[in-house]
């Protein structure tokens, strides 16, 4: 489990493979060193530490995580919010994040309002139904509050501390993005589909 709160940027060092496809970052990781079978949540999607050797971490993502996520179209020299997972005890500083990419959405329109950048995202159709305005959604592995949402479009507005620790400001128009809906919102949604 994570708080959508990024602690480091990392950088694809090597990526090979189709299924499973094996991922290597480079990152100054915080903390403890990094562990063989840890969870690290990368752009928002749960990965298990397959090697682990001083700043060089691998994961392998299989073909379902392949399909849901952005993780298939990361290149050499790509950036990704990093994010270890939460212990007890730790402070959930953004919400319950499980790691878990509901889908892809599709960046329409980046605007910078004062010091705030504005991101519209178009998220799948079947995520439209748990996104709620002021409501938690997580973008590339970040904790947000929605500001809007119409149909399957919502907005998102980063604050500058927000820019420095991710890599959300170096997002373009047609970028894809993980999302992973509140997961409060998933199980209402089930509980009221399934009574």
């Amino acid at each position: 489990m994570f708080t959508g709160l990024v602690q480091t940027v990392g950088e694809v060092v090597a990526a090979s493979g189709d299924s499973p496809r094996r991922l290597t970052l480079s990152a100054a990781w915080p903390g403890e060193a990094v562990t063989l079978g840890e969870s690290i949540a990368i752009d928002g999607c749960c990965l298990t530490v397959v090697e682990a050797k001083a700043d060089r971490v691998s994961f392998e993502a299989a073909t379902e995580t392949l399909k849901r996520t952005t993780l298939g179209a990361l290149r050499v020299g790509a950036r990704v919010n990093v994010e270890r997972s939460l212990r007890l005890g730790d402070l959930v500083g953004g919400h319950l994040v499980l790691g878990h990419v509901d889908g892809m959405g599709v960046v329409r329109r980046v605007r910078q309002v004062q010091s705030a950048l504005y991101l519209t995202i178009a998220a799948p159709a079947a995520l439209a139904r748990l996104i709620a305005a002021r409501g938690s959604i997580t973008v590339a592995g970040v904790s947000l509050t929605v500001t809007s949402v119409r149909g399957a479009v919502f907005s998102v507005a980063v604050i500058p501390h927000t820019l420095a620790v991710t890599h959300l400001g170096a997002l373009e128009p047609r970028a894809h993005v993980n999302l992973e809906a509140d997961v409060v919102a998933r199980y209402v949604d089930r509980l009221r589909r399934f009574p």
